[in-house]
């Protein structure tokens, strides 16, 4: 066996996970010297809820904060998260958005973008893994692990040769709510290196206090890279600790090769930048305690804070355990989704429904509707088709890929932006977050248009990219 690989998601997942994705680049930055030394596979740094809290919380415009986190790091490749025809938003986007903004992210300083689907609808991955090999990007394709009677080993390894007809070049076993158990993870990654020839990289988080164990069963099984966060950042609902894992693989045939005191160097900075979060009350010392209701419930731990604030809206907590076992019942009328954004907000607020109105399908939620017309894709599972006529009557319900019905975009979204956007990453942000980015380029364009004032490094960029 060869030495395990290790991709440090301390930018980006460890501090959406712990902290609310509140760690500005300037917090990076001082970091980044060191970090780019210290040998790893890649650092996750951008995707997921970045893009968006970047804009919304932070006022840094995302594309810029990944041009100078390419500058710092040119040694070490850059990761970002992508959610298929989701991009970073919350509905399906055009192909044509898709391609746009993969380009662009490549062009801006990413190398590889992991690429998953909610439902594993591969047809929901299909133009952004093309649009990955098409401008040189490395395409990681994921699957979104669950639990459930249509989710077991043969269907991952069938999703996962499929993944590779469609130019995967490394498969990620994306385990978002911590229920891979140990065992589990050791009999699957053996399974799919005996299946598929590409390297095979593991995504988990310690939420139920699991995932040091997972990583290590998943390591002498022979997972080629799994994801860590360095320790002020990581364990709880974050990534399993990267020092820890380092250090139990020492001196064995997994031996990471990585420098156990340059990471304790690095912990010492992030240390810094993590009780500063906290004075700031963005991360909250709960998310580092175990919660084992996950393995119990199957439900993930944002997705319970997310059901207490709801029931606690509606002075009914006492239906906390009545919600909880609603969830699974609804899952499997579903047609049992893996629960992530969004099918995890859709099904469990159809579980709070269902339960405070007394009777199951009451009131159907718009998003409920639209899971059960596939306007999300075709769920894993058979649905229950009662439940699926009380939901949307005899409207047909859509069998193609999603994306065949939306007419290209690109126009619009440059039409609608053209008094606010400097660069086509400018009309890109503001497809995706209407509202945010109108907001974020009106005062950003305020400041850039202020003779005084040090703006010449901005300047620079935004005349580079519309010179493209």
């Amino acid at each position: 066996m060869n030495k395990l690989n290790i991709t440090d998601t301390i930018l980006r997942d460890a501090h959406q996970s712990q902290a609310a994705t509140r760690m500005r680049v300037e917090d990076m930055l001082p970091a980044c010297e060191l970090l780019d030394q210290m040998g790893y596979w890649s650092l996750e740094c951008w995707g997921g809820a970045t893009f968006d809290s970047c804009m919304r919380f932070l006022s840094e415009d995302p594309w810029e904060r990944l041009r100078k986190l390419k500058k710092a790091m040119p040694n070490t490749k850059l990761q970002m998260l992508l959610r298929g025809q989701n991009i970073l938003g919350y509905k399906h986007y055009a192909d044509d958005v898709v391609d746009a903004f993969v380009k662009k992210s490549i062009e801006n300083g990413i190398d590889v973008i992991r690429v998953f689907d909610a439902l594993n609808d591969t047809r929901n991955m299909e133009q952004a893994m093309k649009s990955i090999k098409k401008y040189g990007g490395i395409c990681e394709a994921a699957i979104s692990y669950t639990i459930s009677p249509v989710h077991n080993e043969e269907y991952f390894i069938n999703l996962s040769k499929k993944l590779v007809e469609m130019g995967a070049d490394t498969i990620c076993i994306k385990d978002m709510a911590n229920l891979l158990l140990p065992v589990d993870a050791y009999n699957l990654v053996k399974k799919l290196k005996e299946a598929v020839s590409i390297p095979i990289h593991l995504h988990t988080h310690n939420t139920t206090g699991t995932g040091d164990m997972t990583n290590l069963m998943a390591a002498w099984a022979g997972v080629d890279i799994v994801d860590c966060a360095l320790s002020p950042l990581g364990n709880g609902t974050s990534q399993p600790a990267t020092e820890a894992l380092v250090a139990t693989l020492k001196g064995t045939e997994r031996d990471t090769g990585l420098d156990l005191e340059k990471l304790s160097e690095a912990a010492v900075h992030f240390r810094k930048i993590a009780n500063k979060l906290k004075e700031q009350g963005d991360l909250d010392p709960k998310v580092l305690n175990v919660d084992t209701n996950t393995l119990l419930y199957q439900v993930p731990g944002g997705m319970l804070s997310n059901l207490i604030s709801q029931l606690k809206q509606q002075n009914a907590e006492d239906k906390y355990y009545e919600v909880l076992a609603e969830i699974p019942r609804v899952r499997e009328d579903f047609g049992y989704p893996p629960l992530v954004t969004p099918t995890s907000q859709i099904v469990g607020t159809q579980a709070v429904l269902n339960v405070l109105m007394g009777e199951r399908y009451k009131m159907i939620s718009k998003e409920s509707k639209g899971l059960l017309r596939g306007e999300y894709g075709q769920v894993p599972g058979k649905v229950n088709e009662e439940v699926r006529k009380k939901a949307i009557g005899d409207d047909e319900v859509i069998t193609c890929r999603p994306a065949d019905l939306i007419a290209p975009e690109m126009d619009k979204y440059r039409e609608e932006a053209k008094d606010l956007a400097r660069s086509e990453e400018d009309v890109l942000s503001y497809a995706l977050f209407p509202q945010v980015a109108s907001k974020f380029l009106a005062e950003r364009n305020k400041k850039l248009d202020q003779p005084e004032g040090d703006t010449d490094e901005v300047r620079t960029i935004i005349v580079q990219d519309l010179s493209e």
